[in-house]
C-alpha cells in the first residue's frame, strides 16, 4: 500500500495549459513521475516471481536442487520485493510533492497486488513444494489466503476513508515482507503456517498502523536497506550471515505483532480520556 493518500491521487486537477496543448494523447493516458515509480514497483514484483520460479522451483522439480531453499535465488526474490517497497514508498512521496495522473490510484493498487500479493503468496506456495517438512496442498491454501487478504485489503482501501496518518489493517508491503520473513525463519511447518495466516488476518483487520511519513519514512527506508544487506550476507554464506538474517526476520515478525498492541493500548487510553472529559463536563 502506498503512502500516498487517496485524496491526493483523487484530487488531481488538469492545468488549463494541459487541456489546450494540442497533444493528441488523452489526459487519462499520461504518466506522471509517481506513476513511473509505481510501474517500477510492478516490475520488481514480477521479477520476484521469475527468480522464485527459475531459481527455486524449477531446480527442485528437475532434481538439481536440494530440499532446502536455494539461498541466492530466494535472496534475490526477496530483495526485489524490498525494492518494490522502496518504489511504493517513494511514489507516494512524489505524488504528494508533484501532481499525480488520473491513473495513479489504479496503477498503485494493481502494482501492489503483483508485488505484495502475488509475489509473497507464490513464495509461500514454492516453500510448500521444496521444504522437507512442508505439505504442498496446505501451503497452497495458505498462499491463497495471503493473496485474498491483499486483494480484500486493496479493495477496502479504495472505498473506505480512514483518519489521516493511519492505515486500517497491516499495510500490504509490511504484510508481504512479514510473510516472507516467516518463511525464511525456517520454523517447523505448523508454526510457519499459523504465523502466515495470522499476518493475513492482520492485513484485513481494523488494527491501525501509522503511515510512513517524515522520520518514520526514513526509518522504513533504513530498515529496507539493512534487510537487503542481511539477505546478501545470507546468500553469499558470509560468516554469521544466517544468524543475522534470522535475527532480522525475527525483528520483522515481532514488529508486525507489537504494533497492533501499541495501537490497541492507544485506543484504550483515548477511550479512558474521553470518559474522563465527559465526567468532568457533567460535574
Amino acid at each position: 500500500m502506498t503512502v500516498a493518500d487517496r485524496e491526493t491521487q483523487a484530487g488531481w486537477v488538469p492545468d488549463i495549459d494541459d487541456e489546450n496543448d494540442g497533444d493528441d494523447m488523452p489526459l487519462s493516458m499520461r504518466l506522471s513521475i509517481a506513476d513511473t515509480l509505481t510501474l517500477g514497483n510492478a516490475t520488481c514484483g514480477f521479477m520476484a516471481v521469475y527468480f522464485t520460479t527459475t531459481g527455486i522451483l524449477i531446480p527442485h522439480l528437475t532434481g538439481e536442487g536440494g530440499t532446502a531453499i536455494a539461498r541466492p535465488s530466494a535472496a534475490t526474490a526477496v530483495i526485489l520485493m524490498l525494492l518494490a517497497a522502496v518504489f511504493d514508498l517513494f511514489d507516494g512521496l512524489v505524488a504528494r510533492k508533484l501532481r499525480s495522473s488520473p491513473m495513479g490510484a489504479e496503477l498503485d493498487n494493481l502494482s501492489d497486488l503483483i508485488s505484495f500479493g502475488l509475489a509473497p503468496a507464490y513464495f509461500v506456495l514454492v516453500y510448500g513444494m521444496v521444504a522437507q517438512d512442508a505439505h504442498e496442498r496446505v501451503s497452497a491454501l495458505a498462499a491463497i489466503v495471503v493473496l485474498l487478504a491483499v486483494v480484500l485489503r486493496l479493495a477496502r482501501f479504495s472505498c473506505v476513508t480512514v483518519k489521516d496518518g493511519m492505515f486500517q489493517g497491516m499495510p500490504s508491503p509490511f504484510g508481504a515482507l512479514t510473510v516472507v520473513s516467516i518463511v525464511l525463519l525456517e520454523l517447523p511447518f505448523v508454526p510457519t503456517l499459523l504465523a502466515i495466516i495470522g499476518v493475513a488476518w492482520l492485513m484485513v483487520s481494523r488494527v491501525e498502523y501509522p503511515k510512513p511519513r517524515g522520520p518514520l519514512a526514513g526509518a522504513v527506508l533504513v530498515w529496507i536497506v539493512l534487510s537487503m544487506g542481511l539477505l546478501a550476507a545470507w546468500a553469499f554464506d558470509a560468516p554469521g550471515g544466517t544468524m543475522l538474517l534470522q535475527t532480522g526476520c525475527a525483528l520483522q515478525v515481532v514488529m508486525g505483532a507489537v504494533i497492533p498492541l501499541f495501537a490497541t493500548a492507544r485506543r484504550v487510553n483515548n477511550f479512558r480520556d474521553n470518559r474522563r472529559e465527559a465526567r468532568a463536563v457533567r460535574s
